[in-house]
């Protein structure tokens, strides 16, 4: 599923790609992936712009110059294409947005959505979110202060929405490699080194993950050398069996609340 890396990938392309161009039309195949009438959605799309892109924890925000919002969320197997007709790769698309020949193809999207909403509706449904671990004024106080009272393990926690945004599978894994912390860990044991340590992995991990263009390697258009370009350089996730890239010792994996989690069981503590 892509996460906080992945869709700030989405964000920072798509801006450079279709801000303020004319939007020429949409076709919907799939009308479960949206919240109103297709009939609807294609009216208000038409000739209408997408003025500024934003994310929040793994959703993207398209403002469109008429006021409204389109909030998308991926869920698992859900990305995106934007290109030509022929250059699109031959997957099933649930939504297409039209610019002249170029289109913005939603492929994968049949856990996930593209919704619309006034703006208002927007802050209402994503209220309920944690932190973003990449704002500035995120500090580290403030993450011991979001730490205070939680009683689970860090992979469910970190993966935990409410607690902090944009984190899943992937980035808790590799924070707590970096961190040289157990995933299995309860969040009442840690130290203040310990929480220091974390604090610090999880920006580096997300930056370097974004610098790299995130983890899914489909690419957003013909030519992209950027997105999916951090695979090659997760240390831990999807890497059972390989040897750690500190100690050498066989990477671990397991499975905590339904979910995979990978882990050096020798250095990490």
């Amino acid at each position: 599923m892509p996460e906080l890396p992945e869709m700030e990938t989405y964000r920072q392309q798509l801006t450079r790609l279709i801000q303020n161009a004319p939007i020429t039309g949409a076709e919907v195949t799939r009308p479960k992936s949206l919240n109103v009438e297709p009939e609807r959605f294609i009216q208000k799309l038409t000739g209408n712009r997408i003025v500024h892109i934003d994310r929040r924890a793994k959703h993207l925000l398209f403002h469109l110059s008429s006021g409204e919002v389109l909030l998308l969320h991926l869920m698992l197997g859900g990305w995106m294409f934007f290109g030509t007709e022929e250059e699109k790769p031959d997957r099933t698309t649930q939504v297409v947005i039209h610019y002249g020949d170029k289109h913005l193809y939603f492929i994968g999207l049949r856990l996930g959505y593209l919704h619309m909403y006034a703006l208002p509706e927007v802050a209402t449904l994503l209220s309920k979110l944690g932190p973003e671990p990449l704002d500035a004024g995120f500090t580290f106080a403030r993450f011991q202060n979001v730490l205070k009272g939680k009683k689970g393990n860090l992979k469910v926690t970190l993966v935990d929405q409410s607690f902090l945004s944009g984190i899943g599978n992937c980035y808790s894994d590799e924070i707590c490699f970096s961190a040289g912390i157990l995933p299995l860990r309860k969040l009442s044991t840690l130290t203040e080194e310990e929480q220091h340590r974390l604090f610090l992995a999880m920006r580096s991990v997300l930056l370097e993950a974004i610098q790299y263009g995130g983890y899914i390697d489909e690419p957003l258009f013909v030519g992209d050398r950027l997105t999916g370009q951090f695979d090659a350089k997760c240390r831990v996730y999807d890497r059972e069996g390989e040897p750690c890239l500190r100690c050498g010792h066989p990477l671990v994996k397991t499975e905590v609340s339904s979910r995979k989690c990978f882990y050096c069981a020798n250095c990490q503590s």
